[in-house]
């Protein structure tokens, strides 16, 4: 417990002209400047009290409060709260702190304040918690997890922690994920074709210099020697390699969906007892990505949602899901087929699949059109389904 000056029991004794609240700010004040965040928000508490006309401190035999008194009261704590969980963070008591500022769901005032707290071994835990696990920074909370744990335990936490979350999180750690791999993988094949094209003339340029290869991407390193993963080589764990590439299908810019497509032409060179089926539509791992991340890339997109269409529909929903019609229609939404999406997802969606399941995802497709011709398809949609508030849904959207 921190020791009280005695000169403060001193001033509270000998003005006995102060009121209550004077008496209170006083003690606020000795606290606030001796950084007592606990007793300053106690202390805070009992001016919130005073001003409510209750007893300053709660006993056991006291009358309910009234429903609107006990709301003023836990309105006139969110200031204490503040204020002691900043103080308490910024003397470095971070899981104090955030226990302080949870209630006022501040996310921003929080990031700000722990931008400026260096994560250590002392307080990974806690602000790993917080960062990543409370959603205040998941962008840097992952990344802390990547530098400290490394690849395995980060993808074991993103399909245990992050898969369910909002797609800006699931994003945030993805593009994390997909940059450390990228870039450890290529650094490991660059280190391993500096010793060994030296066995391989050819590559050599007319000068008789050899290739830059700190010039080179992962694709070209790869491209440009077919014996680098031959007899069963490989630099980094090839079950980490897949699941970075699932995990990246998240992602929306191009430089993160031309590294993934890069990882894809590594991945479909291993050896075959290292390229593992996926879940549908990706049975066929590698190749079904390299045409997933092609058609998003702008390459070969017909071809590519040709064979994305018959798996959606061929695959059977009831053993597989949905997931080959959810990404068949997703695709088409995320090259700017709004009006396709909207039609494919309404002939190809089953019987069994509740209108109010879809009719959201399809207000959002016909969002991005550019007329409101779009949402004709979806009130039709609607009328079949007998969907009312659907319809109503849709209507409003046309108006707006």
């Amino acid at each position: 417990m921190t020791s009280i000056p005695a000169d403060i029991f001193q001033q509270l004794q000998d003005d006995s002209t102060a009121s209550v609240d004077q008496m209170l700010q006083r003690s606020i004040g000795h606290f606030r400047q001796s950084r007592n965040a606990t007793e300053m928000f106690e202390a805070m508490k009992m001016r919130v009290r005073h001003g409510l006309s209750l007893p300053l401190v709660a006993g056991d035999d006291d009358d309910p409060i009234a429903n609107d008194v006990e709301q003023q009261f836990e309105a006139g704590l969110l200031d204490a709260c503040r204020e002691a969980g900043i103080m308490l963070i910024q003397d470095g008591k971070i899981g104090e702190g955030w226990m302080y500022l949870r209630p006022l769901a501040d996310n921003e005032l929080a990031n700000q304040l722990l931008s400026k707290v260096e994560i250590t071994d002392d307080n990974y835990d806690e602000m790993i918690h917080i960062l990543l696990h409370e959603g205040v920074d998941v962008r840097r909370g992952y990344r802390a997890v990547l530098d400290h744990q490394g690849t395995c335990n980060s993808i074991t936490l993103f399909d245990q922690a992050i898969v369910g979350r909002s797609k800006q999180d699931r994003q945030a750690a993805a593009g994390e994920l997909l940059d450390h791999f990228y870039s450890e993988l290529t650094s490991m094949v660059r280190d391993d074709v500096s010793q060994r094209d030296k066995d391989h003339p050819e590559l050599q340029n007319q000068d008789g210099s050899w290739p830059k290869l700190d010039d080179q991407t992962l694709g070209d390193l790869v491209a440009a020697r077919k014996w680098l993963l031959q007899d069963g080589v490989y630099h980094l764990d090839t079950t980490h390699l897949s699941a970075v590439v699932r995990n990246a299908a998240v992602l929306d810019d191009e430089q993160a969906w031309q590294k993934a497509r890069e990882l894809v032409a590594y991945g479909r060179r291993l050896h075959h007892e290292f390229q593992y089926p996926g879940d549908e539509p990706f049975v066929d791992f590698y190749p079904a990505y390299a045409a997933y991340y092609d058609v998003l890339l702008g390459t070969h997109v017909d071809a590519g949602l040709n064979q994305f269409k018959r798996k959606a529909e061929t695959v059977d929903s009831d053993q597989h899901g949905t997931s080959a019609i959810e990404t068949y229609v997703d695709l088409l939404h995320r090259i700017g087929r709004h009006s396709d999406a909207i039609s494919e997802a309404i002939r190809l969606v089953p019987d069994d699949v509740p209108s109010q399941q879809i009719v959201p995802l399809l207000l959002d497709y016909a969002s991005h059109c550019q007329d409101t011709d779009a949402y004709q398809p979806i009130a039709d949609y609607c009328k079949k389904q007998n969907d009312v508030l659907g319809f109503t849904a849709v209507m409003h959207a046309m108006k707006a």
